[in-house]
This record gives structure tokens, sequence and C-alpha cells, in this order.
């Protein structure tokens, strides 16, 4: 069994497999411009971030009724089980869905369906976090979240993804502010192709308390220092780095680096069906690359438990940090 982690970068929609895809399409009547499975995978070819999301928001058009929604994210709890997830905080992008007509109860019910029973079923813990397409205004985050109030004894979170370059995080001043009112806890994308000011927009003007990929904070050696005296997690997402050419290869990722720093990094999928691995496959990616001991990774699977929003369950994650201490890599990898 792959060591104990927890998966806080993971957009279940980007866990939607060719085979489940073409399933779901032949139910609910869907043709994909593609001849089969094989036919799709080398669409999974990407020159950038928005050629991956173009790809990403067509597919979607396959989930249609909150059995579909129930399938992808127990198809996802399958695997990630496989690879060692004990707890999963999972994005989902409700407006990518309720601009093709299907309301946002349908997304939320259908995937609580599958995270109520995940612990029983998988031996994960989960949280769910409603993400805002920042390449949308920000008058339909608010819309989004005000159509979300019905539902929040599901949602944890709030999350901001989809193209980052030319929408800085302050366009979401008004919906954090909100989310916060209600309680909800915050985190954001920022830093991935855009530049590290907006790290540094996120914190202050969202009030965020994880920042999702961060790589490009590296380049402001000042915002380094606050984030390790913070200790403002950090969710990278490796074989997704390289797949959408933020970085060239895996041996070049500077999350070795950042640990140096002493910043509180942990490793993820992000849109594992279409970056070529799940979290453990990033995890011994990393590993093979970056030549990362026992003892460093034992930190990131530590770090992500750390990292989580368990504040509400301190005796689970105490759990999970103890078995994260006692896991013997010798005995699995």
């Amino acid at each position: 069994m792959p060591v104990p982690k927890a998966e806080l970068h993971l957009h279940i929609e980007g866990t939607l497999e060719p085979e489940l895809a073409f399933a779901l399409a032949a139910r609910n009547g869907v043709t994909l411009p593609y001849a089969d499975t094989d036919a799709l995978r080398e669409a999974y070819r990407f020159s950038d971030l928005q050629s991956f999301l173009d790809l990403y928001y067509e597919l979607m058009a396959v989930l249609r009724t909150a059995e579909d929604f129930t399938e992808l994210a127990d198809a996802y709890l399958e695997r990630a089980a496989a690879q060692g997830v004990r707890h999963a905080e999972i994005f989902f992008d409700p407006q990518a869905h309720t601009a093709r007509g299907i309301p946002i109860g349908v997304v939320i019910e259908g995937l609580g369906a599958s995270l109520d029973r995940a612990e029983e079923r998988y031996g994960i813990s989960t949280r769910l976090i409603l993400c805002f397409l920042r390449d949308e205004s920000a008058e339909s985050a608010l819309a989004t979240l005000e159509a979300a109030k019905p539902y929040l004894h599901r949602i944890t979170g709030v999350g901001l993804d989809s193209a980052e370059v030319g929408h800085p995080p302050a366009k979401f001043r008004e919906v954090y502010e909100e989310a916060a009112r209600l309680g909800l806890r915050r985190v954001a994308h920022a830093g991935e192709e855009g530049p590290a000011a907006y790290v540094r927009e996120a914190l202050d003007v969202l009030g965020v308390e994880r920042i999702d990929h961060g790589l490009r904070c590296m380049e402001d050696p000042s915002l380094v220092d606050r984030l390790a005296r913070e200790r403002v997690p950090l969710t990278l997402c490796p074989f997704s780095n390289v797949r959408l050419r933020v970085v060239d290869t895996l041996a070049e990722h500077p999350l070795r680096t950042m640990m140096s720093a002493g910043l509180l990094v942990t490793v993820n999928s992000d849109d594992p069906a279409y970056f070529g691995g799940y979290v453990g496959d990033n995890f011994d990616g990393v590993r093979d690359a970056l030549g990362l001991t026992e003892d460093q990774l034992r930190e990131l699977a530590r770090n992500s438990f750390e990292a989580s929003f368990l504040e509400d369950d301190e005796a689970r994650r105490a759990r999970y940090l103890a078995e994260v201490e006692a896991y013997r890599f010798d005995a699995a990898e």
C-alpha cells in the first residue's frame, strides 16, 4: 500500500477517463467528435493551459444527470484509495454545468451521493470545494454562490480556477468576502501561468488559506519568505505542470527547491485523466525524477494532512498523521 496521503488539488471533472466519457455519452445520447478511446487519448496533448481547458469543457457535455456525477466521483475514489489517499478535498466547477442547463443541485447532490459513502466504501474522508471560473464574470461567480446556498451543508470552501492570465484574483474580491461571511474556507489557483503577484493578491485581497499551484512564487524571494513564515500551503501538481508546459520536465520541477526553502508544499494530481497519473503516480514521479528521500516523501505526506481542512475533526487528522509516521516505505515501494 502506498504512503497514506491527502489530496487537496483535484478537479473531479478532470478525472473523466476516456472509457467513462464514452459510456456516459452513449447513455445520454451525446456524440463525441472522436472515433474511440484511443483517438480521445491522442487529443490529450496540450501546448498550454488553454489547450487543455478547451478539451476539458468539451468533454463535460457527457455529464448530464446526478447519476453521472455519482459515477464520476466513485471512479475517482476507487483509484485514489488504491494510491493511498485517505482524505480528499475535491473541486468542482458548477458554472461549467449550469451553462449547459444542468442545475447546480443535480451536480452537488450527484457528487454528494458518492462522497456520503466514500469512507464506508473506500476508507476516504472527503470535503467538497466549489470553484469559480475566473474567465467568467464576477457577477456570475456571485450568482453561483447564491445558487449554492441551499447546499452549503455539503460545501466546505470555495476556490478559483480556469484560465489565469488576465484574470487577477482581485476581480473576485466581493464573492470571496461573501464566502467568508458564510463561513466557507477559501483557496485559489495562483502563480501557475499567472505571475507571483497573483499569489500575493490571492492572500491579501481574497484572504485565501491555501494557494493552488503557486510555483511562480519562486520568482519573488520576499514572497517565498512570507509563505514559509506564515506556513501557507501550496498544492503542487507536478504531472500537470509538465503536461501544460509550465515546466519542461519533471526533473526541472522546483518542488525540491521549494521544500528546501521551508515551504509547506503538497503533491496532487489536478486533472489526472488528462495529465497521465493520479496522486500516487505523482509521488512516484517526483521521487524518481528529483531523487527524493523517504524522509522527504514522508514530509510531503505529512504536509498534505497538515494543510487539509480538518479543523472540525482534529482527532481524524491526528490519526492520519500517525499513519504517516508509522508507514514503512520498504514494505511497499
